[in-house]
């Protein structure tokens, strides 16, 4: 059997053709958006700040000028007057002091316990802990305004009414937190880090404290503010066991405001527009860690 060798080619072996992938699509690329992408978010834009602009022009003018056909949709030359008005009338001044030390303590409390509930629930074992989380995630099925009877004939045993406690307790748990908290916790905390901390002898609360709070301090910041919000503009509550005249929220003390036979709409658009812009302040400045704390929650794991 003979073989036959085939002299070698000159020509060289054609190498494959690389296929070019657009620079947005390339490891560490930017995306760019289109034209039809800027115009959607210019619309969402609008949206979203229409209702905030549409009530610092109502404060602007008078009953006549909003009861007409077709309403304003320019500012008038009485918001500053109107917004003077509305401040002392509804006492703001106490009632941002009242609602800035309910929602505080509300928050902390929230986020602190929370994180504990989430971790126990999320990394530690024993027994009963699945049916607990159901029950937990149950609570969130439940309409708040069904508590509000017994959470009303509890107040009145205890003497709270129209005081700032009892505003307070009833918000200082979230089956939301420490749903939001297991989530993030079961992802960012990995197990080893804990099995780590138990053998150079950490109890509990020292992972809790050492381990536990600096890994989840991301999801700490957001849910912090979606509770501080919350308790802000929390009404129902509040309005049931406070009275304006005593220690009202910010809620409570605008409610209060336009009182008459012919409620004066453009002053209660005015204590509207003071009790928003706190939150809007708040999150002027904390908006690009609460995102990033949001985003890097996301992409965990």
């Amino acid at each position: 059997m003979t073989t036959t060798l085939t002299p070698p080619s000159d020509t060289p072996p054609k190498e494959p053709k690389k296929v070019r992938r657009p620079k947005a699509a390339r490891a560490g690329g930017t995306l760019h958006a289109g034209p039809i992408a800027y115009v959607i978010l210019a619309l969402f834009t609008v949206g979203s700040l229409f209702p905030l602009v549409w009530t610092a022009i109502a404060a602007s003018r008078d009953n006549q000028r909003l009861a007409q056909n077709p309403p304003p949709f320019w500012f008038g030359s009485g918001l500053f007057d109107k917004l003077e008005i509305a401040w002392n009338d509804a006492n703001l001044g106490e009632a941002f002091i009242n609602t800035t030390f309910v929602a505080g303590i509300s928050a902390i409390t929230i986020v602190v316990l929370s994180t504990i509930a989430g971790f126990a629930f999320a990394k530690l074992r024993f027994k009963g802990r699945n049916a607990m989380m159901l029950i937990v995630i149950g609570t969130m099925m439940v309409p708040p305004q069904l508590s509000v009877i017994p959470l009303y004939m509890m107040v009145a045993k205890l003497d709270w009414s129209d005081q700032l406690q009892a505003v307070i307790l009833p918000s200082l748990v979230s089956a939301f937190g420490v749903f939001f908290m297991r989530q993030y916790l079961l992802q960012a905390l990995p197990d080893e880090i804990i099995e780590a901390a138990r053998v150079d002898g950490a109890s509990s609360w020292r992972v809790i404290w050492h381990v536990v709070f600096p890994a989840a301090r991301p999801a700490m910041a957001v849910l912090g503010m979606l509770m501080f919000v919350q308790t802000w503009n929390d009404f129902l509550w509040p309005f049931l066991v406070l009275t304006q005249n005593g220690n009202p929220t910010v809620q409570v003390a605008v409610a209060g405001l336009g009182r008459g036979y012919t409620p004066d709409q453009s002053l209660i658009m005015a204590g509207a527009l003071l009790g928003t812009l706190p939150l809007l302040i708040v999150f002027a400045i904390f908006g690009k860690q609460i995102v990033g704390g949001i985003m890097q929650g996301a992409v965990k794991g």
